[in-house]
């Protein structure tokens, strides 16, 4: 490339962006030409400060391309300059050190005299340079954001692979100058592939050999030992990050297999106030694999808003849970004082009635009261003796039952962050949630420890059990918990004593969702909204001391022992709902006396589907519930009266809700069949969906309205019959999604409220009618259409079991097509390869559509099995099978979605 080459035409890439900046040298050096991309003449007004974007090896800074329209357009001047070397800037042969390319940074800003405050942004080594230009600037530094980079490297461990093999003396100038081996295999990291255009873009300024010295250069530069020549520097700076005091953004590709975990979790240690937003499906190349620029811009208006030095307020909800300027006025009685979930060990540690049940074929295990208490005493002593602190992260793999109860009240009780991850979410939903958790322990079954082993999850190894010490050693097991418990009554007997019990807004646990909508999300509960979610419970269903309570589904078994209650688990598979039949569901509830049960709608099913198998005395024991409750996706009214067949004496209830805040209403059988009267009898609002019921003490539910894009842009209501995403706020709401700023920011944009993601309305007495997904609107020609009253029409149709209801084509112009599953009973194709529906049932559902739904239906589609979520095995997949379905109208093979 020859000096001052002009940037050629490149996708994204404004050509009045480009220009070069002189940089004189110091003494009889040369002066340095540095090429840069800057947008100071798109903004509009006075720019509200500087984002200095600096690129990594062998990008340039083609990179920041869409950074630079973002920030103009709210505000900000954005400086993406090539280091030397690179990109289009001056080649001089130099080789130049960490050190070097910190001075000269600090070199061209002086030059450019960038309006104030400077917000630096790196990516990859570039990341490193940035911080350097940070620490030695915090007269301007304004703020940090980072994507994926790294500020130390342990000496003990190699080097990621891909550097590793780049730096190999016999490769290393091959690869990095000769060639542009490594320089493709980086871009090659893109995830999805970079289009063709924008790969020949980064490799423009890099057509010769001598192009590319820098890029071998900085290869070579990495200080992965204490001897290198950078090494001196790169520690400076990563020590040098600890004292920034300004907000700090930290986003990451967890896809990366040049930046792994561990720099990941090294730059938390550095930057504990950083705000982080991991996006789980991108990796190293993470400004062209995600939108970088717009998460960077709202980050910006939150944290440096315009005309103002002053952070805004968070988002945080107040200790009522309802945020004092939300201008809602509650008529209801206070929220009950704060109780920690660990007190009722306390309250009841003298008591030797079973405080824990739990069935494994046919062996039952059970703790009492007594006995849990100084179990989990025992246990808390322990793991702190072997430095498990407050706040770290304990990944809990370990089935309900005893051990996961002791496991996680022991971590409540130190005030470590209990990490749960149930095995409904299949062995790579798990790992990418734990992943993303990055746990500080793993307390696990031997199976559970084998999966960390085999996948690399974070944390040192706690096995549950003991285990033989050949096989504990294979596994990294570093302690047991029999053991700690044993060494934690030795530690009791000699007067030990715990820390101080957890403060209440203290993380406390972080859930994760099912994972149907994207990858599972984790969601930061503290101690407060914990116990503020015990609470809701109680009181909506007066469960206490006095109601055993069996948990066909995995986390509420844990609540069963919160609420004082004896928590039975039944005999049955966790990862997989279905699996409960009536015989194990009628053998916990005798076991344990029990008066309310509580499953998922696909434990349910099953439960209904086997009730043949019930004895005489299965069915007398399950006429002793008295309350159940059934909640993890939409359930039928015809699904709750057939639970009343085998629980007669029972109040079928529903409570809806969700991982963020559960539950947020409620409705039993009766209240539903009211409902379908006043729908019928046209009230406003009544119909159209599924009614989930009124929202419980505490929590308060609000309409954002549709656009005529489907999207919930309009202001928050309450009135009847509007329809829009369902916004809810409550004292058991979550505090926030774990590691996910920008989820986080788009859910509670109204702050102390949060949005579901869920489409639905009210009706005239206040009752919230749900229909369907935000993200599964149909889009049609002739306006919005919601899913489910269009599915609940298509079920009503004879020989139809179930339908989903999805759009196919573009937006705006969808077509509306169902997707159904029919009878066996009355079509013996029904478990056939997938087809159109016949054309008598095709005209059938078309004509029940129209008439009830005022919607067209553009085709008719017949599968065996509609496909669910891995959790809860119940809630309909409608975005794979608006995949499906576009692919097979268009010819393509008729496959199983």
């Amino acid at each position: 490339m020859s000096p001052g080459a002009p940037v050629p035409p490149l996708p994204g890439l404004d050509p009045r962006w480009s220009r070069r900046v002189v940089v004189p040298g110091a003494g009889v050096d040369p002066p340095a030409v540095w090429h840069v991309l800057d947008n100071a003449d798109d903004v509009v007004g006075t720019p509200r400060g500087t984002l200095l974007a600096v690129h990594g090896n062998p990008t340039w800074s083609y990179l920041w391309r869409t950074l630079l329209a973002a920030g103009a357009e709210a505000g900000w001047r954005v400086v993406a300059v090539d280091q030397l070397g690179m990109g289009y800037s001056m080649r001089d042969g130099r080789l130049r050190r960490l050190a070097d390319r910190v001075d000269e940074l600090g070199a061209l800003t002086d030059v450019l005299d960038l309006p104030g405050p400077v917000v630096t942004v790196g990516h990859d080594w570039g990341g490193v340079v940035s911080l350097g230009w940070a620490v030695a600037h915090p007269e301007q530094l304004g703020g940090v954001v980072l994507t994926n980079t790294a500020i130390h490297h342990d000496g003990g461990s190699a080097i990621p692979a891909l550097l590793r093999l780049a730096g190999n003396p016999a490769l290393h100038g091959w690869a990095t100058s000769r060639t542009t081996t490594f320089l493709r295999a980086t871009l090659a990291l893109a995830r999805p592939a970079l289009a063709p255009e924008v790969r020949e873009g980064y490799l423009a300024p890099y057509a010769e050999s001598v192009d590319r010295d820098a890029i071998a250069d900085f290869v070579a530069d990495i200080p992965a030992t204490p001897d290198h020549p950078s090494h001196e520097t790169l520690a400076a700076i990563a020590e040098g990050v600890r004292a920034l005091d300004v907000p700090a953004l930290l986003m990451w590709g967890p896809q990366d297999p040049v930046f792994q975990g561990r720099y990941f979790e090294d730059l938390l240690t550095r930057l504990p106030h950083a705000d982080v937003h991991r996006f789980e499906q991108a990796g190293h190349l993470l400004p062209e694999d995600a939108d970088v620029a717009r998460t960077i811009t709202a980050w910006l208006d939150t944290t440096l808003p315009a005309d103002s030095g002053v952070v805004p307020d968070s988002g945080i909800v107040s200790e009522s849970g309802i945020p004092a300027d939300s201008g809602i006025v509650r008529d209801e009685p206070a929220a009950p004082a704060y109780r920690a979930l660990t007190e009722v060990l306390d309250e009841r540690r003298s008591s030797e009635q079973p405080a824990v049940v739990a069935l494994h074929g046919e062996d039952v295990e059970v703790v009492s009261w007594r006995a849990l208490a100084r179990r989990v005493e025992n246990l808390s002593l322990g793991l702190h003796a072997v430095g498990v602190r407050p706040g770290q992260r304990v990944s809990l793999l370990v089935p309900p039952g005893v051990g996961l109860t002791t496991a996680l009240f022991a971590c409540l009780r130190l005030g470590a962050v209990v990490v749960l991850a149930d095995q409904g979410l299949g062995l790579q939903g798990m790992g990418r949630a734990i992943r993303g958790a990055g746990p500080d322990v793993i307390i696990g079954i031997e199976r559970g420890l084998a999966g960390a082993r085999l996948l690399s999850w974070p944390g040192r190894r706690i096995a549950a059990d003991d285990l033989p010490p050949v096989r504990a050693a294979a596994l990294g097991v570093t302690a047991t918990v029999p053991a700690l418990i044993e060494r934690g009554a030795e530690l009791a007997r000699g007067g030990a004593a715990l820390p101080a019990r957890p403060a209440p807004d203290d993380d406390a646990a972080i859930l994760f969702t099912s994972g149907s909508t994207g990858p599972a999300k984790g969601v930061v509960y503290t101690h407060r909204r914990l116990a503020a979610m015990r609470d809701a419970l109680a009181g909506t269903y007066s469960l206490g001391s006095t109601t055993p309570f069996v948990a066909g589904f995995a986390p509420f078994a844990l609540l069963g022992t919160a609420l004082g209650s004896l928590a039975i688990t039944p005999d049955m598979d966790v990862s997989a709902p279905a699996t409960l039949t009536a015989v194990a569901l009628a053998r916990a509830v005798a076991e344990g006396n029990a008066t309310a049960v509580f499953t998922s709608p696909a434990a349910l099913r099953n439960v209904l589907d086997t009730a043949d198998d019930l004895s005489a005395e299965h069915r007398d024991a399950l006429a002793g519930v008295t309350l159940f409750l059934s909640a993890g996706a939409p359930i039928a009214p015809e699904l709750l009266a057939e639970a009343g067949e085998i629980m007669p004496n029972a109040a079928a209830h529903t409570p809806y809700g969700m991982t963020e805040v559960l539950p947020v209403t409620d409705v039993d059988l009766d209240a539903v069949r009211a409902a379908a009267q006043d729908a019928a009898a046209g009230m406003v609002g009544a119909g159209g969906g599924t009614c989930v019921g009124l929202p419980v003490t505490g929590a308060q539910v609000r309409i954002a309205t549709l656009d005529d894009d489907g999207e919930a842009t309009g202001p928050l209501t309450d009135e009847p019959g509007t329809t829009g995403e369902i916004v809810v706020t409550a004292p058991h709401l979550k505090d926030r999604y774990d590691r996910l700023w920008a989820t986080q920011a788009a859910s509670a944009d109204h702050p102390g409220w949060h949005r579901t993601g869920d489409v639905g309305h009210l009706d005239a007495v206040g009752r919230v009618w749900v229909e369907g997904r935000l993200g599964h609107v149909v889009r049609t020609p002739r306006g919005v259409l919601t899913p489910v009253a269009v599915e609940h029409a298509v079920e009503r149709v004879p020989g139809v079991r179930r339908a989903a209801a999805v759009g196919v084509g573009p937006a705006g112009t969808e077509q509306l097509v169902i997707v159904l599953e029919t009878d066996p009973a009355v079509d013996p194709r029904s478990r056939r390869a997938p087809s159109l529906a016949t054309p008598g049932l095709t005209r059938l559902v078309r004509r029940t559509v129209q008439q009830r739904c005022d919607a067209d239906v553009a085709a008719v589609l017949r599968v065996a099995e509609l496909p669910t979520d891995v959790r809860h095995n119940a809630k309909i997949e409608r975005s794979r099978l608006s995949r499906w379905a576009a692919e097979a109208l268009a010819g393509g093979p008729m496959r199983a979605p």
